[in-house]
C-alpha cells in the first residue's frame, strides 16, 4: 500500500473499525439478551444497528468515490423494491457488485435487513464479517455435500422475518474472469451449451433450493445484471478508498416466483437460460455502452450515510480527546509505541479487506470427456457447484 494510500486508508479504516466494534458489541448484546425472549425483535433492532455499519461504506461510494450507479428498471420493479421479500440474482463482474447491491437497498430502505449467500471464510472478518453473522448471513464452505443442508436451514430460518428482506445469490459461483470464461467456453463447448461471452456458467443447485425452499414466502426475483461502461475504469475497494470515482450500471428486472416451474430440472433450465439472455444483454451494452430502451430510474444520492459517518467521526475524535486527556498516552515513549502499533493493526486489516474483496484467481475448469457425460452434469449443475 503506497504511502500516499495509506494516508487516506488509515483514518477511514480507524474510524470503519472502532465505530464497527461498537456495532459489534451492540448485536453481541442483542443476540445474548434479546434474541432468546424474542428473534422479530431481536432482527428488528439488528436491523437498524447493523445499516448504522453498512451505511459507512455506502458514505464511501456515494460521498467519498463519487461512485455513480446507473438503474435500468421498468416502473413496477422499481416500485417494489424494498416493499417485498426477494431473492436477488446477479453476474458477478466486479469486485464491488456486493456493495452496488447494498446501494441499492438503501435506496429501498431495505440496507438492514439485506442478506447474502457467502463463502465460510468471510465471517472471520474482522467488524464487516462478523456483523453479517449476527444479520443472519448464510455462510457455506463450496462444497455442496457439506452446504446442502446448512442452506437449507438457513432459507428456512428467513421466512419468519418480519420485515422485507433481500438476500443476494451470485449463482456464477465465483467473480468473471477472462480466465474463468475460458474454461467456461471450453466447457460449454464440451457440453453441448450455448457459449458464454459475458457471463459464467450458472451453478444452479444453490438456486433449486432457495426458489424450492423460499416459493412459499418471497414472492419475486430481483434479476440484476451488471455492467461496467467503456468510459469508466472498473471499481476496486482500492480506488474507492483512494476518493477515485467509476461509472456503473444495473439493469434490474423482477419475476414471479410463482410463475417459475415447479420442478428442479426445469427451475435449474430456467436459471440458465436468464443467464444466457443476460449474456445477449451484455453484448448489447458493450456495444452501445446502454442497456437500451429500458427506463433509467433516478436513485439520487441520499445524506443519510453522509450523516451517519460525520456523527462517528464526532465521536471517535471527542472520544480520543478525552481519552488522550485522561491517560496521557502520547506523553511517553511506550504510549507512542502502542499508539503506532495499532496503527499498523489497523493498516494491515484495511489490507487483508482490499485483498478479500479482488477477484479470485483462477484455476481451468476440468472437462469431462465425452459429450453424454458432460450433458448429465449439466443437467445436475453444469459443474461442481460452489454457491457464493
Amino acid at each position: 500500500m503506497a504511502i500516499a494510500a495509506a494516508a487516506v486508508i488509515v483514518p477511514l479504516g480507524v474510524l470503519f473499525f472502532i465505530s464497527g466494534l461498537v456495532i459489534n458489541l451492540i448485536q453481541a448484546t442483542c443476540f445474548v439478551l434479546v434474541r432468546p425472549i424474542s428473534k422479530s425483535t431481536y432482527r428488528r433492532i439488528n436491523r437498524i444497528v447493523a445499516e448504522l455499519l453498512w451505511l459507512e461504506l455506502v458514505w464511501i461510494v456515494d460521498w467519498w468515490a463519487g461512485v455513480k450507479i446507473k438503474v435500468y428498471a421498468d416502473p413496477e420493479t422499481f416500485n417494489l423494491m424494498g416493499k417485498e421479500h426477494a431473492l436477488v440474482i446477479a453476474n458477478h463482474r466486479s469486485d464491488i457488485d456486493w456493495l452496488v447491491g447494498w446501494i441499492l437497498a438503501q435506496r429501498s430502505g431495505c440496507l438492514g435487513s439485506s442478506l447474502a449467500v457467502m463463502k465460510k471464510s468471510s465471517k472471520l472478518l474482522p467488524v464487516i464479517g462478523w456483523s453479517m453473522w449476527f444479520s443472519e448471513y448464510l455462510f457455506l464452505e463450496r462444497s455442496w455435500a457439506k452446504d446442502e443442508r446448512t442452506l437449507k436451514s438457513g432459507l428456512q430460518r428467513l421466512s419468519d422475518y418480519p420485515l422485507p428482506f433481500w438476500l443476494a445469490l451470485f449463482v456464477e459461483g465465483t467473480r468473471f474472469t477472462q480466465a474463468k470464461l475460458l474454461a467456461a467456453q471450453e466447457y460449454a463447448a464440451s457440453a453441448g451449451l450455448p457459449v458464454p461471452r459475458n457471463v459464467l456458467i450458472p451453478r444452479t443447485k444453490g438456486f433449486v433450493t432457495a426458489v424450492s425452499h423460499m416459493r412459499s414466502f418471497v414472492p419475486a426475483i430481483y434479476d440484476a445484471t451488471i455492467c461496467i461502461p467503456k468510459s469508466s475504469p472498473a471499481p476496486t475497494m482500492l480506488r474507492l478508498f483512494k476518493g477515485q470515482p467509476s461509472v456503473v450500471h444495473v439493469h434490474l428486472k423482477r419475476h414471479e416466483m410463482k410463475d417459475l416451474p415447479e420442478n428442479d430440472d426445469a427451475i435449474a433450465q430456467w436459471c440458465r437460460d436468464i443467464f444466457v439472455a443476460k449474456d445477449k444483454l451484455l453484448d448489447k451494452h458493450i456495444t452501445d455502452d446502454t442497456f437500451g430502451e429500458e427506463k433509467l430510474q433516478d436513485i439520487g444520492r441520499p445524506i443519510k450515510s453522509l450523516v451517519v459517518v460525520a456523527s462517528w467521526a464526532c465521536i471517535l475524535i471527542l472520544g480520543t480527546i478525552k481519552f488522550l486527556q485522561a491517560t496521557a498516552l502520547l506523553s511517553s515513549w511506550k504510549g507512542v509505541a502502542i499508539s503506532a502499533a495499532l496503527m499498523a493493526i489497523i493498516t494491515v486489516l484495511m489490507q487483508f479487506l482490499i485483498n478479500f474483496s479482488k477477484s479470485e484467481r483462477s484455476t481451468a475448469a476440468k472437462v469431462a470427456p465425452a459429450k453424454e457425460k458432460n450433458v448429465n452434469q449439466a443437467r445436475g449443475n453444469g459443474q461442481e457447484d460452489k454457491t457464493h
